[in-house]
């Protein structure tokens, strides 16, 4: 081990994990300048890769960038605290991963690219709808900034507690050293940088959740040890029943973390993935690969949680944060060159999240704001086409810095719980945006007016529910938040009529979207 100083702050760690995360991070960097090489001329190639995304890179992206730091921190650290009683999230999340793939995935990228190719979820919402006043584009672009802003700050706050954990490094410096390094392979190669470096973190993800578990449980075994035995008899004189899904959690709690189902249709650094796909006959493939991906990662972290009850009492190790359990584990039992790579593996959990959020949002800043703006004040553009991209790819950058730069002050509170950050950002994505996506791509009377009120109502909803304590039910504000959402879309819907022109213009473009799906 050794002991380093740098600018007043000390850190302890391993000369080879020290190596490793270096190399990792000289691998991101590389991935960005080759993306940037490859294709970010324009927009479209900026923010959706030209379209041309397998169907590997589309799963293990969406994969990747859905389940961040909390999968191998805030899991397995609430399973470490309380039980398998935890799993009621990964049931509810998986389950609703599954349904996305059926009912939104391919409506949304052969609709999104008949639409006037839209390329973000605010632009396909206008175009959609032909809402020449831009109302929708405005409403959508504002609560995505609002909640990416907060969904970001938790992979940052992710960042922070794995250098001071693993590293022993303050935590601002950590969060500053992990946004740093995704805001420049994002801000250099855009959707492709992000996709490809998903592509890989999602395989390193694979490696250590499945890894770590099956080590952990060999090590105890070893030792002379049962370890649901143990968990049991711990559970006894904690008395917590850690090995049952029902113990210590209510109907509400139950209902609550199953509801982490209904998101899944609203969080638009997901399903964009699907927008950038090759094909949506493609996405059949996508999803069994998905799929497979998060059942097993599911699997893997909450073993680690559970198995981290018998390890610290076998050990005698001391944790302070439950959410730092994996870190601790694979730190402990492993080689430091294996050590060093499940620290990349969080690493990339973290980071797949915050680059995707950072480029849905800077790329909602620049088509949703910085487009509409301009034309207000430039009518007569003078720029030629390229021109205009080049400058619209360079605002898409700039917006990445700001962004990351409002996350990282929401980040600063070091006290901050990542499960708890991410619980309601997913929440107010899949209130605002889950209604009206489903019902905007299914139902062809949906229109203009009951869209604009179901992202509102959805959004307020999760805000009061939260500001509101929950009006102290318990319940996860994702329910009351989709209930209205979809109440008020409909019947908005319904009571208002758009003219005949617009009625036929949409009409045209969901029937071609029909035509399209049944296509084979």
């Amino acid at each position: 081990m050794i002991l380093n100083s740098m600018n007043g702050f000390s850190f302890t760690a391993g000369w080879v994990e020290i190596l490793m995360v270096l190399l990792y991070f000289a691998l991101l960097i590389g991935i960005g300048i080759y993306a940037y090489k490859k294709s970010t001329s324009s927009l479209d190639e900026y923010t959706l890769g030209g379209r041309n995304i397998g169907p590997w890179v589309t799963a293990l992206s969406a994969g990747a960038s859905d389940m961040s730091g909390w999968m191998l921190m805030g899991l397995p650290g609430d399973m470490y605290s309380v039980g398998l009683s935890s799993a009621w999230i990964g049931i509810g999340l998986t389950l609703g991963a599954y349904v996305n793939y059926i009912i939104l995935a391919p409506r949304l990228r052969v609709y999104s690219e008949v639409s006037e190719n839209s390329i973000t979820i605010p632009d396909f919402l206008e175009n959609r709808f032909k809402d020449n006043n831009h109302i929708l584009k405005i409403v959508a672009g504002i609560v995505i900034v609002v909640f990416f802003a907060v969904y970001t700050a938790s992979g940052m706050v992710s960042g922070g507690k794995l250098a001071e954990n693993a590293f022993n490094m303050p935590y601002h410096w950590g969060l500053i050293i992990t946004a740093a390094i995704v805001i420049f392979y994002t801000f250099v190669g855009g959707y492709l940088a992000v996709s490809l470096t998903d592509l890989f973190q999602g395989v390193i993800m694979i490696i250590a959740i499945v890894l770590i578990p099956i080590v952990t449980w060999f090590y105890l075994t070893g030792n002379g040890v049962e370890p649901f035995v143990q968990i049991e008899e711990l559970g006894a004189l904690n008395d917590v029943d850690y090995l049952s899904l029902i113990s210590g959690v209510g109907f509400v709690t139950i209902i609550s973390n199953l509801a982490w189902f209904f998101g899944y249709f609203g969080q638009p650094h997901i399903i964009v993935r699907f927008m950038s796909v090759k094909s949506h006959k493609l996405l059949p493939a996508a999803r069994r690969i998905g799929i497979t991906w998060m059942i097993i990662g599911l699997i893997g972290v909450s073993l680690t949680g559970l198995l981290g009850i018998a390890f610290i009492e076998q050990t005698q190790h001391t944790i302070e944060d439950p959410e730092t359990i994996l870190i601790l584990m694979s730190q402990v039992l492993f080689h430091p060159i294996i050590g060093g790579f499940f620290l990349a593996a969080i690493l990339a959990a973290i980071m797949s999240t915050v680059s995707s959020q950072l480029l849905v949002t800077s790329s909602s800043l620049v088509q949703d704001f910085y487009k509409l703006v301009r034309k207000k004040m430039m009518p007569k553009e003078t720029k030629t086409d390229e021109q205009l991209d080049k400058m619209y790819v360079l605002a898409s950058r700039l917006a990445v810095i700001l962004v990351s730069i409002v996350a990282i002050i929401i980040a600063w509170d070091d006290e901050s719980v990542i499960l708890n950050i991410v619980a309601n950002a997913w929440a107010g994505f899949g209130a605002a945006f889950g209604p009206v996506m489903v019902l905007a791509l299914h139902w062809k009377g949906m229109n203009r007016n009951g869209a604009v009120a179901a992202i509102v109502t959805g959004a307020a909803t999760v805000i009061i529910w939260i500001a509101a304590d929950a009006f102290g039910t318990g319940l996860y504000e994702m329910i009351p938040g989709v209930i209205l959402a979809t109440i008020a879309g409909i019947v908005v819907s319904k009571i208002s009529t758009p003219s005949a022109e617009v009625a036929k213009a949409m009409s045209t473009e969901f029937e071609e979207t029909e035509r399209i799906l049944k296509t084979k």
